[in-house]
């Protein structure tokens, strides 16, 4: 079989239309990923209305998939290491678009539940899988980080676009917010098995470490969970923390069953590389300050200034230039500056967004609020792609899928910690308060939260200012 190189250029710097044609099956679920979250966000109003939802199921519909997605990630990673990338993310694929469906046919809460748990859980099998399949495919250098580059932004876009999205068919019927995510899959799994290769396919290899993938997964459902109910500290508090305390246990399991394992599910020695774990931290920051500043801004822009869903989509919008400036200019950044100290750019970039977004008031018009949206997006086009580079460079081309499987676990509970920190936050500013200027300052005080996200992000990147390229690839023993 050629190398990665043959593969992918006919000449110097092009790829070839059968590698072109992978790489957009591949951004295209990423896309449908991206896109799937976004309008279930905007739609959540229009579901309540419908199926009487109490407000703790309307949250919990939303929780089911992140404890899906970060429940099973690195679990996803491992499959697609060991079964081959392909197979695993046609597979995701295939269930991703079978429970979107069900979400749809929903008459109950519980079936939105189950429908949004499965959903998160197939995307957690399947972004592993298809990153993996970029970086496996692509040769390390300029050809890599131009396709993660483009897959990131195609990410980016595809939330930007979901939250137009999500108001149009919200307006419709809430149903197609889950429908539409089915017809885009069923393209994708009509065209992938013919342009998609794996130059690793074929039977099982070596062993599935069934008791690690258990503690593993069981631990971080709990964590999860645990975070999540921070966003009601006061009630339940006994249960918040059993939640933190068995996932302790959990994670005291698993670091036994791998250090005793022939073949565990992740290899410790790959927690030494720096890199790695600074890509891991600087995830979880970057994704926890994004979302809980969108939550924040969400709050402020249709509770505060009484704005519609869709105007609230059109004003969150300008992030999305990110889609724009990713695949564009960051690569000429990168090859210039190097991963970390593009990152370190973008976490600051998003220091400033919250910063100035400190000022909002009753008064506020769009153009007070632009400057803040756009800077955000920048910060994205600079932070996601390179964290994902970072993530995966020096790391043995058979545990890329574990390494991207760390990652992007870090990002969804970085998203997951960051809006029950603003969510917790608010709630106690407010206290038992009801007047618009009360809500005003407690959505500043939670604004705090992204911000010192955002400044201990960069200080997290700024310890790996070293060398030309801003990162050392550390052997991973």
């Amino acid at each position: 079989m050629s190398n990665p190189s043959s593969q992918t250029k006919t000449s110097e710097g092009r790829m070839n239309a059968r590698v072109a044609g992978a790489l957009i099956v591949l951004c295209g679920a990423i896309f449908l990923e991206g896109i799937d979250v976004a309008m279930l966000n905007i739609a959540l109003p229009a579901i309540r209305a419908d199926l009487g939802l109490s407000t703790t199921t309307l949250s919990a519909v939303v929780s089911a998939y992140v404890l899906g997605y970060a429940g099973f990630m690195l679990l996803g990673g491992r499959a697609a290491d060991i079964f081959g990338k392909k197979r695993v993310f046609l597979t995701a694929l295939t269930i991703f678009l079978a429970f979107s469906g069900l979400g749809g046919f929903a008459s109950e809460g519980w079936m939105l539940l189950v429908a949004r748990f499965v959903t998160g859980a197939a995307s957690a099998f399947m972004t592993p899988a298809g990153l993996a399949l970029i970086t496996a495919n692509f040769p390390e250098g300029t050809q890599r980080n131009r396709a993660v580059m483009i897959y990131a932004s195609t990410a980016s876009a595809g939330f930007s676009l979901g939250l137009v999205a999500g108001g149009l068919l919200a307006a419709i019927d809430w149903r197609w917010v889950f429908f539409a995510p089915v017809v885009l899959a069923a393209i994708l799994l009509a065209v992938g098995p013919r342009l998609i290769t794996d130059r690793d396919a074929g039977t099982a290899r070596g062993k599935f470490d069934i008791s690690g993938a258990i503690a593993l997964t069981g631990a971080m459902l709990l964590a999860a969970y645990g975070v999540i109910r921070l966003e009601h500290p006061g009630e339940g508090t006994e249960w918040t923390i059993a939640a933190f305390a068995v996932s302790a246990l959990l994670w005291l399991a698993f670091i036994l069953i791998e250090r005793g394992s022939s073949a565990p599910l992740v290899r410790l020695g790959i927690l030494r590389s720096a890199a790695l774990i600074r890509a891991n931290l600087g995830a979880l920051l970057f994704s926890g300050s994004f979302f809980g500043f969108q939550f924040i801004a969400s709050l402020y822009l249709q509770e505060l200034l009484g704005w519609t869903p869709m105007q609230t989509s059109l004003a969150l919008m300008a992030i999305g230039i990110d889609a724009v400036v990713a695949p564009i200019l960051t690569p000429r950044l990168v090859d210039r500056f190097g991963n970390v100290r593009v990152i370190l750019a973008g976490f600051l970039l998003a220091l400033a967004c919250y910063g100035l977004f400190l000022r909002m008031g009753f008064d506020w018009t769009y153009a007070a609020m632009f400057p803040s949206m756009l800077l955000l997006g920048l910060a994205f086009a600079l932070g996601y792609g390179p964290l994902t580079i970072v993530a995966t460079d020096g790391i043995a081309e058979d545990e890329h899928g574990l390494a991207s499987g760390l990652v992007n676990t870090a990002t969804q509970f970085g998203a997951a910690l960051g809006l029950s920190g603003v969510s917790a936050i608010g709630a106690y500013m407010l206290g038992d308060e009801v007047s618009p200027e009360a809500r005003l300052e407690s959505l500043r005080v939670a604004l705090l939260v992204p911000l010192a996200a955002a400044a201990l992000g960069a200080l997290v990147m700024a310890t790996g200012l070293r060398g030309r390229d801003g990162s050392r690839r550390e052997a991973v023993a």
